[in-house]
């Protein structure tokens, strides 16, 4: 029997014995290296499937926390990602509102694996393994991003994002990417012959009509203009900046202003010469200084209003002048701004001498924005608010590089903000960051969003020495303990949840920069934990192990209310969704269906066409009827080969 690890492909011609003392009659795989064969202990056998052989995955549930009501619940999945990603295709298919994913960023350090082995540092094909490990995963996730309106962000560093931008180019052609730069160490990370790390990128991916909402950006997010603040209305420069501020671009916007120099006030405005005209020449009304559209250095530009919109803003009160007679500058209240005014938000104390408006200020303004590519935001550095913030919630379990709470958080909110109820999905999940700021994001404005975490349950090479050392293997007890999912996923997700350490003592410190509260206090939200399966599409047909997938169903029908279990009936009905096997039944099924002002899926489990149809013809509009088993293992027969191009 073997001793130690072998990687070949085995086939089991024979088993006997009984109970941990069967042995395996193994013959080599494929047919090319007949003539090997060899015995085993059963338990030492590990399953293994082709890339594009079809898998037929259920759940088990390994346990809960509801704090949170009658709120849909989160899921941590622990499972290797590219089958969870398949299996959510089931679920989730083109419904995902949000993907964040922090992949392996293939520093060479053992941190990921292709074909169940390390990449190392050395590997001359490292890069294009880690490509091909992306794009399977990535393929994927399109399929369940929203095609309307979702976003895919993903974060890396220098190692991988020129690779990583052109992937992202060929599987998204027609959405808009941007990549931004975020400091996560302000001391920088000092590299030996080389500048110190200060930042990573996140690359946004904005499909269909997605585009960031304007937020309310504390201090941190002030550019170097200043063009973010609050407390009082924003007077922006006339002379247009950026694109299209040359006079050729826009020849009717470069006209004169003229202005009273005793009053400093706007009194008419001129017509534009002719392109290749000399404004110089032209004449002004007696008594005013003509003001043009020209920069320090005698550059000729345009202004943002024609001559109608401009005299309409001055009536108003909303243009003014800045500098002195020998060197005027134009600045006018925008759209947005004036809406303010109106409501009331800013309050107006008259007009000034040269008739713009005398507003005061309050400190209940809030001004939205966007802000630019460049992120250097305190609460963004992964040390203090990424290591140390962790160690708050699992003080004594150490996770390398997690993310800050607030960088995630922060990237979240520009695209699910106005989307209480969004899905957002991480399958990267490592520490559970992902999912904490989604529920912080939850906290802050009562949404009932909902994230998937996926996890493996690996553990790390360093620890793995160790507890070979003491005869462990994979599937012991004291081995699975020490994986990411049950050492870290879960009991931070818990922890933060119910206010209290693995250890059983209350957080200690408080949420910081937004939403400020002590960390003790919990968060009211449900969340399940999970651990996928492999079924037998034999037995599943025989509906022999229907309770390894009705949690599928159950997150299929949004992760709320009760769970269908068992069948004991022939049908059921819950909060969400029905399922029936019975079709004798049929009559009171239907009829608790109908009953059900909550009810958004049925589930019918039979081979024959017109029974099914005949069901879907007696649904109410926007309920979703599926068939099974033919949906789910058709599902997943055709998705093992839709994987990879």
């Amino acid at each position: 029997m073997p001793t130690q690890k072998n990687d070949r492909l085995w086939r089991v011609t024979a088993i006997d014995g009984v109970g941990s003392e069967r042995m395996a009659s193994l013959e080599a795989f494929p047919s090319a290296d007949s003539g090997a064969s060899l015995t085993s202990l059963v338990a030492d056998l590990v399953v293994v499937a082709e890339f594009r052989d079809p898998i037929y995955p259920g759940l088990v549930s390994t346990g809960k926390v509801e704090r949170g009501g009658d709120k849909p619940y989160h899921s941590v999945i622990n499972a290797e990602n590219f089958h969870a990603l398949q299996t959510l295709l089931f679920t989730h298919r083109g419904k995902i509102d949000a993907i964040y994913i922090d992949p392996p960023y293939n520093t060479g350090a053992k941190d990921w694996k292709y074909n169940n082995d390390y990449v190392e540092g050395d590997d001359l094909y490292r890069h294009s393994k880690w490509l091909a490990f992306m794009e399977r995963r990535l393929l994927l996730a399109k399929e369940l991003l929203n095609p309307d309106d979702s976003v895919l962000i993903v974060t890396i560093d220098e190692k991988e994002y020129l690779r990583l931008g052109l992937l992202l180019e060929q599987t998204f052609p027609e959405s808009k990417i941007q990549m931004i730069s975020v400091q996560i160490n302000p001391a920088n990370v000092a590299r030996k012959g080389a500048f110190g790390r200060s930042d990573e990128y996140a690359f946004f991916v904005m499909i269909g009509s997605a585009a960031p909402f304007r937020q309310n950006l504390g201090p941190d997010w002030v550019s170097a203009k200043g063009r973010t603040f609050t407390g009082s209305v924003r007077w922006d420069l006339l002379r247009r900046s950026g694109t299209n501020a040359q006079r050729s671009d826009r020849p009717n916007l470069f006209y004169p202003i003229y202005v009273d120099p005793e009053t400093r006030r706007v009194v008419g405005a001129g017509t534009a010469p002719t392109l290749t005209a000399d404004h110089s020449l032209e004449i002004s009304p007696m008594n005013t200084i003509a003001l043009w559209p020209i920069r320090k250095d005698g550059s000729h530009g345009n202004w943002q209003l024609g001559q109608k919109a401009l005299l309409a803003h001055v009536e108003q009160g909303r243009v003014r002048l800045g500098g002195s007679e020998s060197g005027y500058v134009a600045y006018y209240i925008k759209g947005g701004e004036y809406a303010k005014v109106l409501r009331g938000d800013y309050p107006v104390l008259g007009r000034k001498k040269d008739g713009s408006l005398d507003l005061g200020s309050s400190d209940e303004i809030v001004n939205l924005t966007v802000p630019g590519t460049q992120w250097r935001v305190a609460s963004h550095d992964s040390t203090q608010y990424g290591s140390r913030l962790l160690a708050q919630f699992l003080p004594s379990t150490s996770f390398p590089f997690p993310k800050s709470l607030y960088a995630v958080e922060d990237a979240l909110r520009f695209f699910v903000s106005e989307k209480p109820n969004a899905t957002v999905l991480d399958f990267f999940s490592g520490s559970g960051t992902t999912q904490h700021a989604v529920m912080r994001l939850n906290h802050r404005d009562g949404g009932r969003r909902v994230s998937i975490a996926v996890t493996n349950n690996e553990v790390s090479a360093g620890e793995q020495k160790g507890l070979r050392a003491n005869g462990l293997r994979p599937g012991d007890r004291e081995w699975e303990r020490m994986g990411i999912c049950e050492l870290v996923t879960k009991p931070r997700v818990r922890a933060a949840i119910e206010g209290v350490t693995p250890g059983g003592e209350a957080v200690k410190g408080e949420y910081k920069f937004t939403d400020e509260f002590s960390m003790a206090d919990g968060l009211e939200e449900n969340v399940e934990f999970f651990t996928m399966t492999y079924e037998a599409p034999l037995r599943l047909r025989a509906n022999r192990d229907f309770a390894r997938i009705s949690p599928l169903l159950w997150i299929r029908a949004g992760s709320r209310g009760d769970r269908v279990e068992s069948l004991p009936q022939g049908w059921a009905v819950t909060e969400s969704y029905g399922v029936i096997a019975d079709l004798d039944r049929t009559d009171r099924f239907l009829a608790a269906v109908r009953t059900s002002a909550t009810l958004t899926h049925v589930f019918v489990i039979t081979d024959d066409d017109s029974h099914f149809e005949a069901i879907v013809s007696e649904l109410t509009e926007g309920v979703e009827p599926v068939r099974l088993y033919d949906s789910y293992l058709r599902n997943f027969e055709i998705d093992a080969m839709r994987g990879v191009r």
